[in-house]
């Protein structure tokens, strides 16, 4: 019975705390920090509370009220479900990466990149930690040297980052949280901000105008199907590439480095794993 009012006590956190989120305002650092928290903290302390039952077992008492097998086996159920999840999208991005090694090695303004045989113009970083440049044969035939520098510039950003990796992990949560309020407004907010932030690091580096006319160009592409271990230049639908396009001509917005004070806030999603201590 202790179990599972700690369950629907931690469901219903999650429920208000997505419930909360609203239509981004503020500057980048505000939305991110923002997006970032009702994205992760609810999941996570989902997660935390099923390790903690998982810990206790299915047997004792906790609070004087007897614990039981059901919340046992609820817990058992989400954790094995998670990692199943996290298997199956690991094995896609393993594929994506395979896929990705056999396209030709070309140099494009200098850099070693992959060349896709595709007239569409595609733009990505395709990796996990490591990620690897991937242009298509269209791409690098229709823009201009200046333009294919800003395309590189902004994938730098994305290596810069490490967008792929932590994407990765981030479309993990969002596959096993789906069922909650906002999962996909929160997961849309932080693919445009990424994007912003990688606009941003490509536009103190080159030309911005470039950029932006770059994304112009790369508009016509079809979206990206798989975000899996993916970071491509372009934007799915028209308001998220006019908000680059905005960004990139206004004075640009400073995205400060990893700031651990900002992560505090997630230290609170542990809570669930004390309550193991007062299970007997």
């Amino acid at each position: 019975m202790m179990h599972l009012l700690m369950i629907c006590a931690v469901i219903a956190v999650a429920f208000w705390l997505r419930c909360s989120w609203q239509q981004p305002q503020g500057n980048w650092t505000v939305r991110w920090q923002r997006a970032l928290f009702l994205f992760l903290f609810p999941p996570l302390l989902i997660l935390m509370t099923a390790i903690a039952l998982l810990c206790m077992g299915s047997q004792g008492q906790m609070g004087g009220l007897q614990t039981g097998w059901f919340s046992y086996v609820l817990a058992l159920s989400y954790l094995t479900f998670s990692c199943i999840l996290g298997i199956k999208l690991l094995w896609e991005g393993w594929q994506s990466v395979k896929s990705t090694r056999n396209c030709a090695v070309v140099n494009v303004a200098g850099r070693q990149v992959r060349l896709l045989n595709t007239g569409a113009l595609f733009a990505a970083s395709i990796g996990f930690w490591q990620p690897e440049l991937v242009l298509s044969q269209g791409l690098v035939q229709t823009l201009s040297t200046e333009h294919l520098e800003t395309v590189l510039a902004h994938e730098q950003g994305h290596c810069h980052y490490r967008d792929t990796f932590w994407f990765f992990w981030l479309g993990w949560v969002r596959a096993c949280t789906h069922w909650l309020p906002n999962t996909e407004n929160l997961w849309q907010e932080l693919l445009i901000l990424r994007e912003l932030r990688a606009d941003a690091h490509a536009a103190s580096k080159v030309d911005p105008l470039l950029l932006a006319e770059s994304l112009l160009l790369v508009a016509s592409t079809p979206p990206v199907t798989s975000l899996i271990c993916c970071a491509a230049l372009s934007s799915n639908g028209t308001d998220r590439l006019e908000q680059r396009i905005e960004a990139l001509l206004e004075q640009p917005q400073s995205t400060p480095e990893f700031n651990l004070r900002s992560w505090h806030g997630f230290l609170l999603a542990f809570l669930p794993l004390v309550t193991v201590i007062f299970h007997s």
